[in-house]
């Protein structure tokens, strides 16, 4: 299939975008959880400006990846294999049905967590903790997910 040039041009440019977010998060994934997050470290975020810089990367990253990839790639990959695009939740389903998520209901859940982490970042830090934890947890889901669709472009010669 020939993608209409400045669809391929989009595709080729957030395929690039996408992985480099998946490097960056990696890498400051490992540099945050190399052990694990505890309580006592958010507890004391506001004192250890590092770690809140490195919390504050996680965060950014984490919700830069899952909104570069889910909101503007999956949409643009599902156009251009001839999917109908429309809400989000829709767009996830057929993800899911094609392989390049693995389920819509974890795509949703990654989304909240996401905002969760955003808005209760210096209000508790049990929440925070848990929130990044989670994040942490499902770096691995949001980083293949993201893969899938860059394969899916590599594949059919689009990037």
């Amino acid at each position: 299939m020939t993608l209409e040039p400045g669809i391929a041009l989009r595709l080729k440019f957030l395929a690039r975008v996408v992985r480099k977010e998946c490097q960056h998060l990696t890498t400051t994934d490992q540099r945050l959880f190399g052990k694990s997050f505890t309580l006592e470290q958010a507890a004391r975020l506001e004192a250890d400006f590092d770690l809140a810089e490195q919390v504050e990367a996680f965060v950014g990253r984490f919700g830069r990846l899952q909104d570069t990839a889910g909101d503007k790639l999956l949409p643009l990959l599902l156009d251009a294999l001839g999917e109908k695009t429309s809400a989000v939740i829709d767009n996830l389903d057929r993800a899911e049905r094609l392989g390049l998520i693995k389920s819509a209901d974890e795509w949703i859940t990654i989304r909240n967590l996401r905002n969760q982490m955003v808005h209760e970042y210096v209000e508790d830090p049990v929440v925070l903790t848990s929130a990044l934890q989670t994040g942490h947890a499902f770096v691995p889901a949001l980083i293949s997910a993201a893969n899938k669709m860059i394969a899916e472009i590599e594949r059919r010669g689009w990037a």
